[in-house]
């Protein structure tokens, strides 16, 4: 089985100037947990998921650090509180957005999907053909296609 084969093929897109706002009712009013953002040419260059909205309610946590002979050396990576302050401020999507968006073609095995899901800790995978926007593949896409691939051998 293939992507193509399980993919969503209406989805349900955001532009980077769409405001957070607009986001936060989308994804309320379809009950989905994340839209790719796409530009006018139907690319995928990002992605907004829940997880990025729960940043803006979320305590800010300062790296841990230590001061030696006046120098800073943080034990935790400070990154991390840039980006955290990046999407607690964001008023538009291109603020928010995870841009390393990872995409799928339209011929990958389940299989692969699966186990690119688990191992990315990601709960969806644009899937595009040369290089545009075709489906969206979430876990409930999966555990669907599993369950009717189980109903399958049971008829036998």
């Amino acid at each position: 089985m293939l992507a193509r084969d399980i993919m969503t093929k209406e989805v349900i897109t955001v532009k980077p100037d769409t405001t957070v706002e607009e986001v936060i009712k989308i994804l309320a009013e379809n009950k989905i947990s994340g839209v790719p953002v796409v530009n006018d040419h139907g690319g995928v260059i990002g992605i907004v998921s829940e997880a990025d909205l729960l940043v803006r309610d979320a305590k800010l946590r300062v790296p841990s650090f230590i001061n030696v002979l006046g120098s800073l050396i943080f034990l935790e990576d400070p990154r991390q509180l840039d980006e955290d302050l990046r999407k607690m401020v964001a008023v538009k999507v291109r603020e928010l957005m995870t841009e390393d968006v990872i995409t799928v073609e339209e011929d990958t095995p389940v299989e692969e999907v699966a186990s690119l899901m688990l191992k990315k800790k990601i709960n969806r995978v644009p899937v595009v053909s040369h290089g545009k926007l075709v489906g969206i593949i979430s876990r409930h896409d999966i555990v669907r296609a599993l369950a009717a691939k189980k109903e399958k051998v049971d008829d036998f």
